[in-house]
This record gives structure tokens, C-alpha cells and sequence, in this order.
């Protein structure tokens, strides 16, 4: 009797993009490729020049199988703590594929527990495998998009310039302007801003 062969097994490369950052959400993406449309220079996010995570991130929402962002907003951050939120990013970001894996690699130590399906935690997964690459691309551009969108609602934060990250301008806007509705209450530089620290 013939037996076809097996399929290959459908896996979604997943990763977040801001956990360090003082204001805005956590960002995840997940992505299955597609063997058939390869793309060539996948790589960890933060090794790529912005321009070139932008180029990248339009071919692989071309390419893909199946791609989808998720996310956690600062005041679930602050709520349940950026580890879990970042976790709950990811989990949304799977359950929003249209196509459903039947694995997960996720870049780092930590597979959301909340995932559907097996999934595996892989340190530097990001550089390692080209899905996890892409997602870390795709959800850092997206959150740098949201952080533009940001800077034009409280332009005297620096937004455009760091992203949200502490930098030597952001401490001292925050110092001059107080939190804007997007800092995360929870972290330390926000909370001193507040007179909570």
C-alpha cells in the first residue's frame, strides 16, 4: 500500500519587542514561513538597521504562511508584571494565526503557558531560527510604529528618538513632565517620577 509522506510539522517562530521600555505596550509576533517563498536575511531585530527591519517585514507579511501580532498594554503591565505580560502577548499572538501550528518555538527561556499547543523555548532563537527572527521583526516594527504614533500625542517625551527605553532624555523629560498615560506605573524610573519610589 502507499503511504504518502508525512507532512512537515507547521511551526510559528514567536518573540516580543519591549520589555525594557518605560511607556507603551508589549509587542509580539508570530510567524510560520513559508519553505516555498524563502526570504533571505532573517536575523535578531536588534541587529538590523531600521530601514532594513522595514524592508524585511514587508516581505515576510507577503510571504508567510500565516503572520499575527499580540500585544499587552502598560496598565495590564503594570498589573500583572512585564514577564507575564509579555507572555500573554505572545499567547494572543499564536491564537491570532490564521493558520494553527502544531509547534511553537519561542525565543528565550520561557514558553507562554498559556499556548494551545506544544511549544519550546530556544535562547537566542531569534538569531538561531529564521520564524523567531521574523517575528522579532515584525513585532519590533510594529511597536516602533506605535511609538511614532506616541510622539505625536505627547511630543515632549522624545517617543520617535528611544522608543520608550530609559535613556539620559527620557528620565530627565519625565523628571520635568510627570508619566503620560502610556508609562508603565510599575517601573522603578516611572514610579520615582511619581513620588511612589
Amino acid at each position: 500500500m502507499f503511504h504518502a509522506p508525512d507532512a512537515p510539522v507547521l511551526i510559528a517562530g514567536c518573540d516580543e519587542a519591549g520589555r525594557g521600555p518605560l511607556a507603551g505596550a508589549v509587542v509580539a509576533a508570530a510567524v510560520i514561513l513559508d519553505p516555498a517563498r524563502p526570504i533571505a536575511g532573517l536575523a535578531d531585530s536588534k541587529t538590523l538597521s531600521a530601514a532594513r527591519r522595514e524592508a524585511l517585514a514587508g516581505l515576510i507579511r507577503e510571504r508567510a504562511l500565516a503572520w499575527a501580532i499580540g500585544r499587552a498594554e502598560a496598565d495590564e503591565i503594570d498589573r500583572i508584571n512585564i514577564l507575564w505580560a509579555s507572555m500573554r502577548a505572545m499567547e494572543r499572538a499564536v491564537a491570532a494565526l490564521g493558520v494553527v501550528p502544531q509547534l511553537v518555538q519561542v525565543d528565550g527561556n520561557r514558553v507562554p503557558p498559556g499556548l494551545a499547543m506544544p511549544g519550546e523555548a530556544i535562547v537566542k532563537g531569534d538569531a538561531k531560527v529564521p520564524a523567531i527572527g521574523a517575528a522579532s521583526i515584525l513585532a519590533k516594527v510594529a511597536r516602533d510604529a506605535e511609538l511614532l504614533v506616541l510622539d505625536r500625542d505627547f511630543p515632549q517625551y522624545g517617543f520617535a528618538q528611544h522608543k520608550g527605553y530609559p535613556t539620559a532624555a527620557h528620565l530627565a523629560a519625565l523628571v520635568e513632565h510627570g508619566p503620560c498615560p502610556a508609562h508603565r506605573r510599575s517601573f522603578g524610573p516611572v514610579r520615582r517620577a511619581l513620588g511612589l519610589a
